[in-house]
């Protein structure tokens, strides 16, 4: 039996990926998912706004020297070249990410996110160079002024994506979130534009409310099975039509919720969530889990049922997905109806 997959033409030994999280932002976080046998790591996203803060201390540093005269006995800029007790955040991101390639034997993802061009197209090439197999560009972009038409949004990612691509010779995946008035055209666009990869899906911050205190709690909530549900659907609508890989994110509890992604089509299926909940340990699980379960089925490698529930491609995706809601209404119809019947 073989768990192998590709996955932005990179080999795994299996589909189970640690996405970006907590767990990778220390060297032993990252052995210890490569210990547990995950096929391929993630690192923790680094944000656009810290290239940001860095690039302007720098600017500072650079400018704090531009009156100074020729004759001066003595200079010393008025913006420390190094915060005290502590490397730049960036730089940190780089040492890590550098020592992690070096320590294990599975491929190490750097992860970018932003929201504009910033300064992703000279950081992802840093990226490369410390030796990342591949990028993740973790596009975080909610348009809040409501007169922004929906193609300058569109053209955002495109953007990013081939100023990205143009940058590195390493494959460039896109993690993207469902809120497009047509995903599957956004999601054909980066395709056509060289995306290697499609992740589904990345969540927006979504603040809670405190009724006491009449504040906006943020807060960050770990996914659930239920999550799983809407990146399956769009997975397997695009198993088929697109070239890029396809990752699926979100709602990986157990074994079952990896099968089910590769029933959709997906190529690789990445958990956070699990991990911090369980452990690092908790891959292991997953991949014993997927192997009992192939044995069970006889499948011997994942090729054999990849994709075997996913929307046919010689049939109207359209009409394929109503078919599937009004079926699903008629059985929740039937089984409601039988539910009021008998508390009657």
């Amino acid at each position: 039996m073989s768990l192998e997959t590709k996955y932005l033409g990179l080999k795994l030994r299996n589909p189970i990926v640690a996405s970006a999280g907590p767990l990778q932002q220390t060297l032993a976080g990252v052995k210890s998912l490569a210990d547990a046998g995950v096929g391929a790591i993630v690192m923790y996203s680094l944000m656009e706004e810290q290239i940001r803060a860095e690039q302007a201390r720098q600017i500072a540093v650079e400018q704090s020297g531009a009156d100074a005269f020729a004759e001066a006995l003595s200079y010393f800029p008025s913006v420390p070249i190094r915060a005290p007790g502590a490397d730049a955040a960036s730089s940190a991101y780089l040492r890590l990410l550098e020592n992690s390639a070096k320590a294990v034997d599975i491929p190490v993802i750097g992860s970018l996110n932003g929201a504009t061009m910033g300064g992703w197209i000279s950081f992802a090439k840093q990226m490369q160079d410390a030796g990342a197999s591949a990028l993740e560009l973790n596009v975080y972009y909610v348009p809040g002024d409501l007169r922004i038409p929906s193609e300058e949004v569109e053209n955002l990612h495109l953007e990013v994506l081939v100023g990205v691509k143009d940058a590195v010779s390493i494959p460039v995946a896109v993690k993207l979130a469902p809120y497009f008035s047509s995903f599957g055209e956004m999601a054909a666009q980066l395709d056509r534009h060289g995306a290697d990869g499609l992740v589904l899906f990345n969540r927006f911050f979504q603040p809670d409310v405190d009724v006491e205190s009449l504040q906006l709690e943020p807060t960050v909530e770990l996914s659930t099975q239920f999550s799983g549900r809407l990146p399956r659907t769009w997975i397997s609508a695009l198993y088929g039509r697109v070239r890029a890989s396809l990752a699926g994110t979100s709602g990986v509890e157990t074994s079952e919720d990896v099968v089910k992604y590769l029933l959709a089509g997906a190529d690789v299926v990445m958990t956070t969530s699990s991990l911090l909940k369980y452990g690092p340990s908790h891959a292991t699980k997953l991949i014993s889990g997927l192997e009992q379960w192939m044995l069970r089925k006889g499948f011997g490698s994942l090729d054999d049922f990849r994709g075997l529930l996913a929307v046919p491609t010689d049939v109207d995706g359209a009409a394929y997905e109503r078919q599937g809601y009004v079926a699903a209404l008629t059985k929740a119809r039937s089984s409601y109806e039988d539910f009021a019947v008998s508390n009657s």
